[in-house]
């Protein structure tokens, strides 16, 4: 590894000490955290404090995110026109009574970016490991075949979780056939989502939508009523967040 892009990499290490929304950071507690000395962390955050990506407090000398953060942040939320998926999503919740939800894949997790499990306080999305989620099934399937060995060791959230990669191989085969996902208490006891992709022209999944509720509600027999709802409006929101050019036929 160059010099340089080791100094990008602690850099962004720096970044995601403060992913959690905890406290304000000393140097010491960066470099702790990062396995670093707490003068090679204090360089980094200074740095970082220089380009607006962090800011100190004067009184505790302490860092958090600076104001570039939240403008590059905006900007993001925006380009991908986030702010339009909102109002589709209420309109799903209300008439499923259920919670409904809008991810994306994170590394070898779903990072929710808009919808009932945002949370209010401080605008952050639940993650969950792809493999426990009807979310992170929809976004295996459709995506380019790749080797299942890169999500790591399958942890269970609960004992109903997949945690066999041959057996998650199977059930995204039966995701591509059925058109959509089922998380039955797969990564929280008592929790039935279904999940159906926002998919481009090219057939991959670029967004997850996801229906929650518990199994009294989202029954079996009740699946194809709530599916028809989700597929609708996971149809608009590809209009909606993708670019002409990369929309499937309608």
């Amino acid at each position: 590894m160059t010099s340089g892009a080791q100094a990008v990499e602690r850099a962004l290490g720096v970044l995601h000490c403060f992913r959690d929304n905890g406290p304000a950071l000393s140097a010491s507690e960066l470099g702790r955290r990062l396995g670093l000395s707490g003068s090679t962390a204090h360089r980094l955050a200074r740095t970082l404090v220089a380009a607006g990506f962090l800011e100190q407090d004067p009184r505790s000398a302490r860092y958090r995110l600076g104001p570039s953060i939240t403008e590059l942040g905006q900007l993001s939320f925006h380009q991908r026109r986030l702010h339009l998926a909102a109002p589709e999503l209420g309109r799903l919740a209300r008439t499923t009574s259920a919670t409904v939800d809008l991810a994306v894949r994170s590394g070898n997790e779903v990072l929710i970016l808009v919808g009932g499990t945002v949370r209010p306080d401080t605008g952050i999305g639940l993650r969950r490991p792809l493999h426990s989620t009807a979310m992170g099934k929809v976004l295996l399937a459709w995506s380019p075949p790749a080797d299942l060995a890169v999500l790591g060791p399958l942890t269970a959230l609960t004992d109903r979780t997949i945690v066999d990669p041959g057996e998650l191989r199977d059930e995204l085969d039966q995701v591509r056939l059925d058109g959509y996902a089922v998380n039955d208490g797969e990564s929280e006891a008592g929790v039935r989502t279904l999940a159906v992709p926002v998919r481009d022209g090219g057939g991959n999944a670029r967004y997850a939508l996801a229906v929650r509720s518990t199994p009294a509600v989202l029954t079996t027999g009740r699946l194809d009523w709530f599916l028809d709802r989700a597929v609708s409006c996971a149809r608009t929101l590809e209009v909606l967040l993708l670019p002409l050019e990369d929309r499937r036929p309608l």
